[in-house]
């Protein structure tokens, strides 16, 4: 079997798993945001917090709950890094220095999770577990919340009500990721993945001479690292390393769980509007762009010529043998059209096209499927501008989902789409024209360009994976990269939010013969061109610096 049928085999399985999953996965989650009875557990949460699950919020009071409880996981964070050193288990680690702790901080707690420090050479297991895999869960939860809210501001009429941000956050933890994280863990442990608290200790090699690892609760940390599409990992290599992904059934197993619930939630999205053709719409955009990309990396990677790579099968400089081409291009395509930063492999070794992919595909905002809830919100926040679009060219008011899309949801919408864009490509100025960071880049010319841009791209897209061969445990980075994550993340929630109140207060318009049927493949083609159109004509002069001059040029 030659390594591109086995690809083509690959996303075949992964297409199919994603398929069986998708209904009752979907079906669940509706009914897990839509039900009124609390679990006992639960209700003992909210009593800790001080919070009534029952009491209806605008969108302002929603987004104070968002912005509060995520200030409180970063300094909460910040503070276990600084005192690492006094901590137990912290296998002699020292206390993490201020301006990478805030970057760390930040990063888990946005769902970036990316990650300017070696994991088993800085990270003790208290700052691990109860720091890092804890905010895995928690801020997976918060971008599930905000995209419910956003789908209840469609589904509700006169009332400006999005349902409560305690009660969504809690059961989203509760109900979903803790219980399917469970069942993952199990899988990863028993395919070969660790989970223990051992100690460093020195292990010998084939070669002669030792190196000192160190264990950890890998399995349960990696669950929910793909699963919430949070990226971080236990070891620098990151999912690459045969401790977090040790063969190709792991590597196609953890693919499926990054993209499993921002595909389910799709059909969340139609159960809940009363219209499932509406989620199958959305899902169709989402898997043309992924499909599109798939095939496109892997052409790249299998086509690169020279006698060493046709050898090799294609370009596997940077690539773990036991995965192979194809193995790393999904897995490349799929953490990049999500926000989950997790690599099976080094994108700065890529192709200089292939590498453009992955940075494409973040800067269409992680919308194919994205991030867990962000995603969602992200391409219904597209579909939004695509109506708009269409309005206008046949002489009418937009109308979504019975919602008139008047100046106010129309301007909200558009500030959403140019916050990353604006913190991308200012910060990557800032850091061009700045003698110290540019500095830090190891590699001159395009490629070093792309490293810059990667690194800002990924962080204010809360993506988390990074190009590899740029020094970022610098200040500069460390606090730019940081503010860029912060930024990124809630400045886009505001926008989200206010569009949703803003609906949901609205009375529902009756479809007539002149409405967009949104439902159907001609809206699914105006979206994805809509999407392709508005990213390109954004960043391809930055691309056109990068990725795209390095890979003409080979």
């Amino acid at each position: 079997m030659g390594p591109v049928t086995a690809g083509v085999l690959q996303l075949l399985a992964l297409m199919g798993a994603l398929a069986l999953a998708y209904l009752p996965l979907g079906t669940c989650l509706a009914r897990v945001y839509s039900s009124d009875r609390h679990w006992r557990v639960e209700r003992w949460i909210y009593r800790c917090v001080g919070a009534d699950p029952d009491t209806g919020m605008r969108w302002p009071a929603y987004l104070r709950g968002v912005l509060a409880f995520s200030a409180a996981g970063v300094l909460f964070l910040y503070l276990l890094q600084r005192l690492q050193g006094v901590l137990p288990l912290s296998l002699g680690f020292r206390a993490i220095d201020p301006d990478q702790a805030f970057n760390t901080a930040a990063s888990f707690v946005t769902n970036t999770n990316w990650q300017s420090y070696y994991g088993e050479q800085a990270m003790g297991h208290v700052v691990q577990t109860a720091g890092l895999a804890v905010q895995n869960f928690v801020s997976a939860a918060v971008g599930i919340a905000v995209a419910v809210a956003l789908v209840r501001g469609f589904a509700r009429s006169r009332t400006g009500e999005l349902g409560n941000f305690w009660s969504d956050l809690v059961r989203g933890i509760t109900r979903v990721l803790v219980p399917l994280a469970v069942v993952a863990a199990v899988v990863l442990v028993a395919c070969g993945v660790i989970q223990n608290l051992s100690g460093i200790h020195e292990v010998g090699q084939f070669t002669g001479g030792s190196q000192q690892w160190n264990g950890g609760a890998v399995a349960s940390q990696e669950a929910i690292k793909e699963l919430g599409t949070n990226g971080g990992g236990y070891f620098n290599a990151n999912s690459a390393h045969p401790f977090e992904n040790p063969t190709p059934f792991t590597n196609l197993f953890e693919i499926f769980l990054i993209l499993l619930i921002p595909v389910a939630l799709t059909r969340t999205f139609g159960v809940m509007v009363g219209s499932v053709r509406q989620g199958y719409a959305i899902l169709a955009t989402m898997a043309t762009i992924w499909l599109a990309f798939t095939a496109l990396m892997m052409w790249t990677e299998f086509a690169h010529r020279g006698a060493a790579l046709e050898l090799a099968g294609g370009a596997m400089e940077g690539k773990e043998t036991r995965f192979g081409v194809a193995g790393s291009s999904i897995f490349a395509v799929a953490t990049t059209l999500t926000s989950t930063g997790a690599v099976d492999s080094f994108h700065s070794s890529f192709t200089g096209l292939g590498g453009g992919i992955t940075m494409l595909g973040m800067m269409l905002g992680e919308i194919a499927p994205g991030g867990v809830g962000s995603g969602l919100y992200g391409m219904l926040i597209m579909a939004v501008i695509a109506v708009f679009i269409a309005g206008l060219m046949v002489g009418r008011t937009p109308e979504y989902l019975g919602k008139k899309l008047g100046t106010r949801e129309i301007k909200l919408a558009a500030c959403y789409i140019l916050v990353t864009p604006t913190l991308v490509l200012v910060f990557t100025a800032l850091a061009m024209a700045l003698p110290t960071p540019a500095g830090s880049m190891t590699n001159s010319g395009a490629h070093g360009f792309s490293e810059i841009l990667y690194a800002y791209t990924s962080g204010a897209n809360n993506n988390g994976s990074a190009f590899a061969g740029l020094d970022a445990d610098t200040q500069w980075f460390n606090t730019t990269i940081g503010l860029a994550m912060l930024l990124g993340r809630f400045l886009p929630m505001v926008f989200v939010l206010a569009l949703a109140g803003s609906l949901a207060g609205q009375r529902p318009v009756p479809a007539t013969a002149g409405t967009l049927r949104t439902e159907q493949p001609l809206f699914a083609g105006l979206l994805v061109g809509a999407i392709l159109i508005i990213t390109g004509l954004t960043y391809f002069p930055a691309l056109a610096l990068g990725p795209l001059a390095e890979g003409l040029a080979a």
